[in-house]
């Protein structure tokens, strides 16, 4: 099992879960993170980093939000992986609270 970067994320892309992956499994798109199915070693420590409750157990995913297996393995393949903190996206207070935002992700 892997852990998966669910759609809060979107426009936010707070980064402290990538401060404490052991693994470095994480990767950055434009405004949004996703985490490498194949290099998640399902150790859970991003998960409570996450201040927007972003990120969940592939097994305990919401319904809801069971196409971002898909979107993470996708672009985990494309995007450059990220190590290190860095700020939020400017517009993250704005977006935190919006739940409908798959189709903001840019690819």
């Amino acid at each position: 099992m892997a852990f998966i970067v669910t759609e809060s994320c979107i426009k936010c892309k707070h980064t402290d879960c990538v401060e404490v992956c052991p693994v470095d499994c994480f990767y950055e798109g434009p405004n949004f993170l996703v985490i490498h199915p194949d290099e998640c070693i399902d150790c859970a420590l991003c998960e409570p980093e996450c201040p927007i409750d972003a990120i969940f157990s592939e097994d305990e995913i919401p319904d809801d939000q069971i196409d971002f297996i898909e979107i993470n393995a996708e672009l985990s393949e494309v995007w450059p992986n990220i190590t290190e903190q860095k700020p939020p996206l400017p517009e993250c207070e704005e977006f935190e609270k919006i739940k409908e935002k798959k189709h903001l992700l840019e690819r």
